[in-house]
């Protein structure tokens, strides 16, 4: 087929993309207003990519158009999706697409609150350097990986379950979709409260999710009383993982012996006390919840033999934005942590305190998805910025505003105030710079956000390397 996907900058949909076009469909895509690193990544992988959208775009012979789900692409009124109709083209979505298009494979779906990109992207980095040619779809770059999205020869396929609904139009959260096999579940706190106003609304999706397991399924599911109250929906086998030793009834998975280092090491500990000993240059004690997770389901599945575990794990580069290193040079690291919700923006913030115990941190925020900057959610700010020694503090975008109850910068400023952080208002990437660019030199910066951040992923880190790069203590 001819396949156009309009927003192919999103993160899934251009996994998706990729995937269609290892399965031998011709592939095209736009999308604007688009940033790093999806864009310039996008750029790169060798298909027709417009940078606006226009009907001209669409191939002649176009047999499905594929429309991204954001609200910047204008929907029923995109040029494109008017050519389409006009055309009598098929316009579907991303998550319809992989469903149909797996429907005949041994899926597993990495689902939870957070965890998911990583332990996806984890888990088909192991099956590929263990020589398992699966198919995978993640919405986040990993160096470890060739792409964001893979067909594969083998039957399995790995894929990222947003439990976000698939459009406007289409309430249903995306991962009933993909007809599972198997599910690893990472957690389940509330979030995306714009669509799931009360936990009860959150949990709904989840417990569908776990009632399309077969019965010759694996559920691999971290330990927790809220993923306990819901594991009832599975008519298959459940195999639990934690951090720690169960003091409940069942048997985990749990990480024994645990070294935090520039490379952090741990005893893997299977329910019957079978002891792997691992390695991660990941950083948090959330990496190695996320290692422990993926091994458990890897190893009960049969998939992939300890050795094989323990090299591609010790391999495993991690993902974009998940607490990678951005400065090369400069004394003072500039790290990029992905901050869509609080557990996420916590989990890097306390990763920090964990690996730089001695260093302030400074974190720049970007409160950019829904749940940052809704007023149903502002208590997230009494403690999410606990242990920084100072927060520089984004505005909100304004798209979807109407969608929810919009806080203003100020608001948000007031109530981080209110808990006792330093906090300062940077409204351009000149005034955060000029902020950062007089620092004593023991300092750490955590860039938070799951936007664009102003460019400063990509504009700070040369200026910290030209400041701190010789002058700074180490």
């Amino acid at each position: 087929m001819r396949i156009h996907f309009t927003g192919i900058a999103g993160a899934g949909m251009s996994a998706v993309a990729l995937m269609m076009r290892d399965a031998g469909h011709e592939v095209s895509g736009s999308d604007a207003d688009a940033f790093p690193p999806l864009s310039t990544y996008v750029e790169s992988l060798g298909f027709p990519f417009f940078r606006s959208f226009a009907a001209e775009n669409l191939p002649e012979g176009l047999d499905l158009l594929v429309l991204g789900a954001s609200a910047k692409l204008g929907g029923a009124d995109n040029p494109e999706v008017a050519a389409a109709k006009a055309r009598g083209v098929r316009i579907t979505t991303f998550p319809e697409l992989v469903g149909e298009a797996t429907a005949a494979r041994l899926n597993t779906v990495v689902a939870g609150s957070f965890g998911k990109s990583t332990c996806t992207a984890l888990m088909a980095h192991v099956l590929r350097e263990s020589g398992v040619d699966a198919g995978w779809m993640i919405g986040a770059i990993s160096p470890s990986l060739p792409a964001t999205g893979h067909w594969g020869s083998a039957p399995e396929v790995v894929l990222e379950g947003d439990e976000y609904i698939v459009g406007p139009n289409d309430r249903r959260s995306k991962f009933v979709l993909y007809h599972p096999r198997d599910v690893l579940l990472t957690s389940l706190i509330h979030d995306h409260v714009n669509v799931f106003p009360t936990f009860a609304d959150y949990e709904a999706p989840f417990r569908e999710l776990l009632r399309l397991l077969p019965g010759e399924g694996l559920l691999t599911v971290r330990e927790h009383p809220a993923t306990r109250a819901i594991v009832g929906e599975a008519a298959c086998r459940i195999v639990w993982y934690d951090t720690r030793r169960c003091p409940e009834s069942h048997d985990v998975w749990w990480s024994d012996e645990v070294v935090f280092g520039e490379t952090s090491r741990f005893t893997l500990v299977s329910p019957a006390g079978r002891r792997i000993p691992l390695a991660t240059t990941l950083l948090g004690e959330h990496n190695i919840e996320n290692i422990v997770g993926v091994s458990a389901y890897l190893l009960e599945r049969g998939l992939v033999t300890e050795e094989q575990l323990a090299r591609a794990v010790a391999s495993f580069g991690g993902i974009r934005r998940r607490l990678d290193r951005l400065t090369t040079r400069s004394a003072i690291p500039v790290i990029e942590g992905f901050g869509s919700s609080y557990e996420k923006a916590r989990s890097a913030i306390e990763a920090m305190l964990l690996h730089y115990p001695d260093r302030p941190l400074t974190v720049v925020f970007e409160p950019h998805t829904f749940s940052w900057r809704s007023r149903d959610a502002l208590a997230w700010y009494d403690t999410v910025f606990a242990g920084a020694a100072r927060v520089l503090m984004v505005p909100p975008p304004t798209h979807g505003a109407e969608s929810h109850h919009q806080s203003t910068h100020d608001e948000i400023l007031q109530r981080t105030r209110a808990a006792g952080v330093s906090v300062q208002g940077v409204a351009r990437a000149d005034q955060a710079i000029g902020a950062l660019s007089a620092l004593s030199g023991d300092e750490v910066v955590l860039l938070l956000s799951s936007g664009p951040l102003m460019g400063l992923p990509d504009s700070l880190p040369p200026v910290f390397d030209r400041l701190y790069g010789e002058s700074a203590a180490a």
